[in-house]
């Protein structure tokens, strides 16, 4: 664990974004987008599964396991680690994303600032879209924050993992995880309908029936922030109308219609002329025209309305270059909107024994526990059937009465025979 929050301190320093690690292989890094190898750091197969073995608890160990990866954040020298596990002919490998402690603003990310109007919605659906790596979670990270700062809402997050921590500030914020707090973002969007939000994040579309649940949690009146992996605005709406059955196209895509606020579409340039990597956006508003040719199913024709779209707050990724990022006069060093910092969250992440599986009780297991001056107290655990039998040892007893009670207590377990 030195070793490894030795490379966390390097690579924050050295303000890299991503840090790759496998066994008998040099680490990789990647800063301002570019892949580094660094042959004097190699790490062999066992010291993997040793760090491994010590970033994970059992239950997540048996997960990575079962699937083969899996997803995982924690905090590490004072940042954000976002960690994915999976496994490759080298073994384990993994993929390490350094998240910033605390949540950069709109401003800080080099975001256009129309997106400060998203905080004022009280309904919608707002769609964040894009590869991954290129900054969706925390462009969604936020917009949220941006809600919490300036207006009284109950917002629920439903994340894959939870990348930020929220303090809650004007709102008021809890945030479940696949895995540990939901089995899956369709029972988490079930689930959350009832638990009375005003904003609702989920932190991944794929599935149809995910995508069903959005888009009714939409229309039912809430404002819904969601991801999507898709490269373009009509790649986007293509995704979301065809995930499910053809029968049940048209329905979705009517939904679509009706709640679609903003769709917006990231990707991360370099800029050679200041010599930072900045997100590139596309933004399409929930108009009148774009809903009709959504409602329609025209999309050939959703280019030419983002052009047409420009006095109404829309932009083409070429027109964002043009006319925000190109004449932008002071934009945001990566290094000062991911600076390390301590979580500005102290919440303390907990979890409830009551959630957990309990574990199967050993067949004539004998456990004893000792707690300093306090009477031994030895416990004979039998299957669920049978009852759980406790003798109470002190101290001062003598051996002939430890005896005593102990053939008193084999009597009871055997219906009162005599040994």
């Amino acid at each position: 664990m030195v070793r490894f929050q030795q490379i966390i301190d390097n690579a924050i320093k050295d303000v890299v974004s991503d840090v790759y690690l496998t066994g008998g292989h040099p680490m990789v890094s990647r800063k301002n987008g570019t892949i580094q190898f660094h042959t004097t750091v190699r790490w062999s197969h066992r010291e993997i599964d040793a760090l491994v073995r010590k970033l994970l608890t059992p239950k997540q160990l048996s997960m990575l396991r079962e699937r083969k990866s899996l997803d995982y954040a924690i905090s590490v020298s004072s940042a954000r680690l976002r960690i994915n596990f999976f496994t490759t002919a080298r073994g384990i490998s993994l993929a390490i994303r350094i998240l910033p402690g605390h949540i950069p603003t709109i401003d800080e990310l080099n975001l256009h600032p129309s997106l400060h109007e998203i905080a004022k919605l009280k309904s919608g659906l707002i769609l964040t879209c894009g590869a991954t790596g290129v900054g969706k979670t925390t462009t969604i990270a936020s917009i949220i924050n941006d809600i919490n700062k300036t207006r009284q809402a109950h917002i629920v997050t439903l994340e894959n993992p939870i990348e930020y921590r929220f303090p809650s500030g004007k709102s008021f914020i809890q945030q479940r995880e696949l895995g540990p707090h939901m089995p899956s973002f369709a029972q988490g969007l079930i689930d959350v309908l009832r638990e009375n939000p005003d904003v609702i994040v989920v932190g991944e579309l794929r599935e149809a029936e995910t995508i069903r649940l959005t888009l009714n949690a939409a229309e039912s009146g809430h404002l819904v922030i969601a991801t999507l992996h898709a490269s373009n605005p009509e790649e986007a709406i293509y995704r979301m109308c065809n995930a499910v059955p053809i029968e049940a196209q048209n329905e979705i895509r009517y939904q679509m219609a009706l709640t679609l606020s903003w769709l917006i579409t990231q990707q991360l340039v370099y800029m050679e002329n200041v010599k930072l990597r900045v997100p590139l956006l596309s933004i399409v508003r929930g108009t009148q025209a774009i809903r009709n040719i959504i409602r329609e199913n025209k999309l050939p024709q959703l280019s030419s309305a983002i052009q047409m779209g420009k006095n109404e707050g829309m932009y083409t990724t070429e027109r964002y270059l043009s006319e925000f990022l190109e004449t932008h006069q002071s934009l945001t060093p990566y290094e000062k909107a991911f600076r390390p910092s301590k979580e500005t969250t102290q919440d303390a992440i907990y979890q409830s024994p009551l959630t957990e599986d309990e574990p199967e009780p050993a067949a004539r297991k004998l456990q004893a526990t000792i707690t300093g001056d306090e009477p031994i107290i030895v416990r004979t655990l039998y299957s669920n059937s049978e009852m759980e039998n406790m003798l109470t040892i002190d101290e001062e007893s003598s051996l002939q009465e430890l005896i005593s009670k102990m053939e008193q207590t084999k009597g009871l377990e055997h219906g009162n025979k005599q040994p």
